[in-house]
């Protein structure tokens, strides 16, 4: 199975909250087409131990670059921070963090880094850590765009009132990193992964079941609103909650996008689901035994993620009929492809020069 296929389930399984895409379309023809700025949430203070890079990136993943950095600054890698990893197929920008206790910035303006423009450094008294960014600004240009205009701007109209699903984009799995899980989980892998690419199987695994509890949701109509034994999640935030399900104003409150019902990043111990939505939970467990077994042996702690994300700011346009320009934000650990789906049958390249 496909990357894009284990993200979103195989073709059957392909189902939609708003109704299914209302075109087709290209993405990515170009790395100026998909543009990503990150948003940290704060910001540096001007002094301290840690110099601050704002960083643009062109066609270069973020380990890389991390790499380049210290190289260039003559420290090792670990003392370059960076909050979330940014994709290679992109314009991206972030920050990163470099550790220079006690001495002066380096010449960081004479720098030559591939794919890479360095736009300011600020000194700051803390390290950028992973995971710890508000979310990010996307700037999107789709081509090739075929289908009807109208139906495609309402459903652009429901995302923003509505949200979108938060499921796992393709990014995640990469190209056979739920092989790799399975393989590490029954001891079939030719040697021990190292500690980054054990993550990343692991984080696969997860996702993988996180993505197919949240299609059954979808598929029962409950992905956007609260069930009996669900667990909600304050938007914005990763603290959760036993819901009611009877209670207006908890319903009230969800259909307002300020809580959203959640799915379980599964791991070590019993989901503290309860009722209909263990019982949902329970039955995507059951088919995926051997990933579930995996993940507790691995000591993975259990955690859950919202089902619906906000897309905030959505906003588009028409250049001309065959493309389609747009700008929203999201919260840390959703993705753009997630929203995309909704609206479009997309792909990477052209049709026209599609093997």
């Amino acid at each position: 199975m496909t990357a894009r296929a284990e993200a979103a389930g195989s073709a059957r399984d392909r189902v939609f909250a708003w109704g299914g895409p209302a075109a087709s379309g290209v993405i990515r023809s170009r790395p100026e087409d998909f543009v990503v700025s990150e948003v940290l949430g704060h910001e540096p203070d001007g002094q301290g131990e840690h110099l601050w890079l704002w960083v643009t990136k062109r066609e270069r993943n973020t380990m890389d670059v991390a790499g380049d950095i210290a190289r260039a600054a003559g420290v090792r890698t670990n003392r370059v921070g960076f909050a979330g990893l940014k994709d290679r197929n992109a314009v991206t920008r972030q920050y990163f963090s470099i550790h220079l206790p006690g001495t002066e910035a380096p010449d960081w303006q004479g720098w030559n880094i591939d794919g890479v423009e360095i736009e300011s450094a600020v000194r700051s008294g803390r390290k950028i850590r992973r995971g710890r960014l508000h979310g990010n600004q996307f700037e999107l240009t789709v081509r090739e765009l075929d289908g009807c205009l109208d139906t495609l701007e309402r459903r652009l109209q429901q995302l923003r009132d509505g949200g979108a699903p938060n499921g796992f984009g393709e990014q995640r799995f990469g190209g056979n990193n739920i092989a790799r899980a399975r393989a590490m989980f029954s001891g079939q892998l030719k040697r021990s992964p190292s500690r980054a690419k054990r993550g990343f199987y692991l984080s696969a695994a997860r996702s993988l079941v996180f993505n197919h509890v949240l299609l059954e949701r979808i598929r029962q109509g409950s992905w956007n609103r609260l069930i009996e034994g669900d667990l909600a999640i304050l938007d914005g935030s990763r603290s959760f909650f036993a819901a009611d399900a009877d209670d207006i104003d908890q319903q009230r409150r969800c259909d307002e996008l300020d809580i959203h019902p959640s799915g379980p990043l599964p791991g070590r111990g019993d989901s503290p689901a309860d009722g209909e939505c263990a019982r949902i939970e329970q039955k995507v467990f059951d088919s995926h035994g051997e990933l579930i077994e995996g993940l507790g042996r691995f000591g993975l702690k259990q955690e859950r993620r919202p089902l619906r994300m906000r897309v905030g700011g959505l906003d588009w346009s028409f250049p001309d009929k065959q493309t389609l320009r747009l700008k929203f934000a999201l919260g840390t650990g959703s993705y753009a492809t997630a929203v995309l789906r909704e609206l479009l049958d997309y792909s990477h390249t052209p049709p026209s020069s599609a093997g």
